[in-house]
C-alpha cells in the first residue's frame, strides 16, 4: 500500500481506534497514549497490511494488543487497574462487535439512500445541511412546516425498514 495511502486510512480510523481503547483501559489520557503507541505499531507494520481486507479490523487488533500490554504493565507496576484482562477482552469484542453493526448500518444507510426517489434524496440532503431548518425549507418548498415534517418522517421511516430489511438479509445469506 502507498505511502499516502496508508496515512488516510490510519487517519479515517482515529476516531474509532480511540473509543475501541477506551472502551478497555476507561481512561481517556491512557488511551490517548496507547492510541499513539498503536499508530507507531502501525507504521512499523504497514507493509504487512493486506489491502484487500478491511483496514479497521486489522488496526484494532494492534489496539487491543497495546491495550492489553498497558493493562499488564499496570499490574506489574502495582497500580489499581479497573478491570481484568477477560473483562478487557470481552469489552474489546463488544465494541469490536458494535463497530461491524454500525459500519453495516452506514452501508445500510448509503445502499438505502441510493433508492429513494431523486427528489427524496435531495429533501434528505437538505434537511441536514448545517443551518438548515424546517420552518425555512418548508417555506422554500411552499409546504407547511407539519407537511414537510411530515414528508420528512414518511422518509425517514421507509429508509429505516430498508435499513432493517439489507441488515437482515445480510445476517441470513
Amino acid at each position: 500500500m502507498a505511502s499516502a495511502e496508508f496515512v488516510a486510512q490510519i487517519t479515517r480510523v482515529q476516531r474509532q481506534l480511540h473509543a475501541f481503547i477506551l472502551s478497555m483501559v476507561w481512561n481517556a489520557t491512557e488511551a490517548d497514549d496507547i492510541l499513539q503507541q498503536t499508530n507507531l505499531v502501525l507504521w512499523g507494520k504497514a507493509a504487512e497490511f493486506d489491502a484487500t481486507r478491511p483496514f479497521l479490523p486489522w488496526a484494532m487488533q494492534f489496539a487491543q494488543w497495546q491495550a492489553l500490554a498497558w493493562l499488564k504493565t499496570r499490574r506489574r507496576q502495582q497500580q489499581r487497574v479497573v478491570i481484568d484482562d477477560d473483562l478487557a477482552k470481552l469489552l474489546a469484542d463488544e465494541a469490536a462487535a458494535d463497530e461491524q453493526m454500525f459500519e453495516a448500518r452506514r452501508n445500510a444507510l448509503a445502499s438505502c439512500l441510493q433508492k429513494l426517489r431523486p427528489e427524496q434524496r435531495e429533501l434528505i440532503a437538505r434537511r441536514y445541511e448545517p443551518e438548515a431548518t424546517v420552518t425555512a425549507l418548508a417555506a422554500a418548498g411552499g409546504v407547511t412546516a407539519k407537511a414537510f415534517s411530515d414528508r420528512l418522517r414518511r422518509i425517514r421511516h421507509a429508509l429505516l425498514e430498508c435499513i432493517e430489511r439489507t441488515i437482515a438479509e445480510e445476517a441470513f445469506s
